[in-house]
């Protein structure tokens, strides 16, 4: 049946802050994250016409990654392979990059550009996805892209400015000079991204919530939501359709909760001067 579904090769599904526990009836913060996980990879399936992949923003496991959170989530993970998308996950400040690599063969031995980092280049016809790997340490808030990471993401973006960039990464980037809970070298990463005006948009996880801003240069911040639990009472919880125009971005909100108010939101995002 998926051989002869129809691909829509401009639509991405975005998911992040999946927590999947060993325990499949782990509760947290009220939330069950294996059905929440379950209902968004059901919606997911469920589109008339499949997204081209579905890109999984970190924070994969609950707490600390241990080695049975992974085998939940590849286990979790295995409709989309069914429905036939590939996959490209990241890791966040709960994963344990070893326990994931030993869980997730498929993702230990795909070629990468840095043996020790799962980041990655996906190309596609309208934009070039630079997927980005911010575990420094795992529980430990924090993110960390590091030198070696940002030496090849800004060689990459040189060898690759035929298309917009999209930078895909866990944490969010501090805009403020203290990073707390953010990205330690958002500085340094901003000096790669913003003078290179083909990067377009940076979208990331870890906050559990969900908006859309602009920095300064015009890049544009897309906040995904969690598939597990929202840190705030009443913010949306779910995954995003990202459908790639010519010139930006349609990202639709699909709520776990069909009747939260942010339901089917659309937000339609246009990209900055090249």
């Amino acid at each position: 049946m998926a051989a002869t579904r129809r691909v829509d090769e401009h639509s991405w599904a975005l998911l992040s802050d999946t927590h999947l526990a060993a325990d499949q009836q782990q509760v947290s913060h009220g939330v069950n994250m294996t059905a929440n996980f379950q209902a968004a990879t059901t919606g997911v399936c469920a589109l008339k016409r499949l997204p081209a992949a579905a890109l999984v923003c970190g924070d994969l496991a609950f707490t600390l990654g241990e080695p049975g959170d992974y085998t939940v989530v590849e286990q979790l993970l295995r409709p989309l392979r069914t429905a036939g998308l590939p996959l490209h996950l990241t890791l966040g400040n709960h994963d344990d990059r070893d326990h994931f690599w030993a869980a997730l063969t498929d993702a230990k031995t795909a070629a990468r550009p840095l043996a020790d980092h799962q980041a990655g280049l996906v190309r596609s016809p309208r934009a070039n996805w630079f997927i980005l790997d911010s575990l420094e340490k795992t529980n430990s808030t924090p993110g960390l892209i590091g030198e070696e990471q940002r030496s090849w993401l800004a060689r990459a973006l040189d060898e690759n400015q035929d298309k917009p960039a999209l930078i895909f990464a866990h944490h969010n980037l501090s805009l403020t000079g203290d990073p707390k809970s953010a990205m330690k070298d958002s500085d340094q990463l901003l000096q790669i991204i913003r003078p290179r005006k083909q990067v377009k948009a940076y979208i990331f996880g870890h906050t559990h919530d969900w908006g859309t801003w602009e920095d300064v240069s015009g890049i544009h911040l897309v906040n995904l939501p969690p598939t597990a639990y929202v840190f705030t009472p009443g913010r949306p919880s779910g995954w995003v359709q990202a459908s790639l125009e010519r010139r930006g971005i349609r990202l639709e909100l699909h709520c776990l909760d069909p009747r939260h108010p942010q339901a089917g939101q659309v937000v339609d995002l246009k990209w900055r001067a090249a």
